[in-house]
Parts: structure tokens; C-alpha cells; sequence
């Protein structure tokens, strides 16, 4: 468990970066030990379908698509809550994942239909790991808590600051830099 740990969040308007730059901040700290995911966009004939989730084990499923009925909606789109729990949110667990670094990509409407997402992520705040967060920039709930947490850092990121957010993160997570 690492000496310290550090609670980040990273905001901005939707197509901004912010996957990508996750991404990038997990390159550049080269850290053996981080648990999480990330979601991207599902497209076909450059129409936005829906999302899915990749976990950083590789394992990917989908989190919401316009061909999914049931109960959770936001907007077109069913999210796929069972699929979401049963894969996703174990990896979350603090107390059986052995991650120095966790990330979760993102904490927004659809992940939030989630009470076990919602439950691991608080457990995760309240922990001593450290945690790398892509959240919503408005709504209730999880989403506007995790931004009022005690020692949380929220950076809103523009395409003009990418690169100085970047170095900015990765610099305060270096504790977790694995040695050359």
C-alpha cells in the first residue's frame, strides 16, 4: 500500500480529452499496480450508438446502447446495469484488489444507476488508495459528493491546458512511478 495516496478528479466538457488523457497519465507514471476502467464511444456511419467499458485487464463490455430496453435510461440510451455490475464493479474492490492506483473512467449518469458502483466508489474515497476519476461536470448525487470529498483535487480539463493538466497529474502521482 502506497505511503501516501492522492484523490483526483478530472472534469471538462464531453470531447475534451479526458479518456485520453487518462490514458496518457497511466503511460507516463508506468504503474504495475492499477485497477480500474475506462468508456468509449460506440459509433457506426459516424452515428453515436452508445458506450462501452474496457477494463485495464482487458476484459470490455457494453454499458449502454440504444438497443438496450429496460428501466435505466439516459436520453436513447438503456444502460446495461447487470453487465456493468457483474463485470466492472469487482474490480473496484479495495479490499481484495491489490492496485496502488485506481481509475474509473468515468463517474457520470449512467455508471451512477449503479448502487454497487456507487458503493465502491465511496469506499474508495474513504480508503488510502490512491484514485484517478473522470466525472461529470454538472449533476447530483455520487457526481457532485466525490467533487466535495476532503483531499480530492478536481482539474477542468480544455483542450488548451491538456498537456499542462497532464504533467500537472502525473507529477503528483509520481510516488507511484514504478522504478527504472
Amino acid at each position: 500500500m502506497p505511503s501516501k495516496s492522492a484523490k483526483i478528479l478530472l472534469t471538462g466538457v464531453p470531447g475534451c480529452g479526458k479518456t485520453t488523457a487518462v490514458m496518457k497519465i497511466i503511460e507516463n507514471l508506468n504503474c504495475e499496480k492499477v485497477a480500474g476502467f475506462y468508456t468509449q464511444e460506440i459509433r457506426k456511419n459516424n452515428t453515436r450508438k452508445g458506450f462501452c467499458w474496457t477494463g485495464l485487464d482487458g476484459a470490455t463490455g457494453i454499458l449502454a446502447h440504444v438497443d438496450i430496453k429496460g428501466p435505466f435510461r439516459v436520453g436513447k440510451y438503456g444502460v446495461d446495469v447487470a453487465g456493468f455490475e457483474e463485470a466492472v464493479v469487482p474490480v473496484l474492490d479495495v479490499e481484495r484488489a491489490d492496485a496502488e492506483l485506481f481509475i474509473l473512467d468515468e463517474i457520470g449518469k449512467m455508471e451512477c444507476f449503479s448502487e454497487r458502483f456507487v458503493t465502491a466508489v465511496r469506499w474508495l474515497f474513504a480508503s488510502e488508495r490512491s484514485v484517478l476519476v473522470t466525472v461529470a461536470r454538472k449533476g447530483a448525487g455520487l457526481i457532485s459528493e466525490v467533487k466535495s470529498y476532503p483531499g480530492t483535487r478536481l482539474f477542468n480539463l480544455t483542450r488548451e491546458n491538456r498537456d499542462e493538466t497532464i504533467a500537472e497529474i502525473s507529477q503528483i502521482l509520481s510516488f507511484l512511478r514504478r522504478p527504472s
